[in-house]
């Protein structure tokens, strides 16, 4: 009695097998190419030289010595307690905090409701009216002070009235300086904005002005916090635009920095200078813990 196949027919008895792959090992580290590392070395080496300028600074503030030498004979923090007890530097620091916030604020209202403007609607002169809001940024900021200075006198002469060396008269000035950095910010955000976005609200029952509230300015946010925090900072860290405009007892504090260095070369300056970086940098910190600043910058 023959035994039959049970196996089909066309069908041969061996199966082909799929190649295997090599295997992975687990536990071995990915190698990385010798390119990789030295971009990454590059970038190092770029960082390092940009923040070169402000790691010397910090560095100086804590020599011992009163006459800067290398290497230091030693290292103190005496020359902070002098910055704080010089009656010019915490007046003059309190004058830049108080300046630079009214400035930021006053410069980020205008130069948002100018690119609003700008951006929204068209009328006769729009692209002349921006570039002169614009000319801050190309103006030497010792022309302008001294431009502004003519005109304040000018002023003063019709108006009958002290506006040089006044405060007012100092955040008119940095407002000026203000609003091209927001325009700047505020007017590249508005050109990603959908417009779309603001017919449709209005379609829905929304007003102009609620339109505006409740849909373009929360998509502005990011810019509009990033506008405060650069007006900030150049109004704080201005002297050009300034120095030709304080009186007697209004003095900022890089023009009180300007003055103590006519007679004294010692780390006091680096010391006030590193407060300064640090201040901005715990400005710079909180901005971003609400704002993400990669994401305007």
């Amino acid at each position: 009695m023959t035994q039959t196949s049970m196996e089909p027919s066309g069908v041969t008895g061996d199966v082909p097998r799929l190649p295997s792959l090599p295997s992975v090992p687990t536990g071995s580290p990915r190698r990385v190419p010798l390119t990789q590392w030295a971009v990454r070395a590059g970038i190092a080496l770029i960082y390092l030289f940009m923040l070169s300028p402000l790691i010397f600074v910090v560095w100086l503030s804590f020599f011992k010595d009163a006459i800067i030498t290398f290497p230091p004979s030693g290292y103190t923090v005496s020359w902070y307690v002098s910055a704080w007890r010089n009656a010019a530097f915490a007046n003059g620091f309190l004058l830049s905090l108080q300046l630079a916030a009214c400035a930021a604020i006053g410069g980020v209202i205008l130069g948002v409701a100018a690119s609003l403007a700008l951006a929204r609607y068209r009328f006769p002169g729009r692209r002349t009216l921006g570039n002169v809001l614009l000319l801050p940024l190309v103006v030497p900021g010792i022309v302008a002070g001294i431009a502004t200075y003519l005109f304040y006198l000018r002023a003063e002469n019709a108006l009958d009235m002290d506006i040089v060396g006044t405060f007012g008269g100092l955040v008119i000035a940095h407002i000026c300086l203000t609003i091209p950095w927001t325009m700047r910010l505020v007017g590249a955000s508005l050109a990603q904005i959908d417009g779309t976005i603001e017919e449709a609200a209005r379609n829905l029952g929304a007003g102009p002005w609620r339109t505006l509230w409740r849909v373009t300015l929360p998509m502005l946010r990011p810019a509009i916090v990033a506008a405060v925090l650069f007006s900030f900072i150049v109004s704080f860290e201005n002297l050009e635009l300034t120095l030709p405009l304080v009186g007697p007892g209004k003095t900022t504090l890089p023009i009180a920095i300007m003055q103590y260095l006519e007679f004294n070369l010692d780390p006091t300056i680096a010391a006030v200078s590193a407060a300064q970086i640090v201040l901005l940098g715990i400005v710079m910190l909180i901005t971003d813990r609400f704002v993400k600043l990669s994401q305007v910058i």
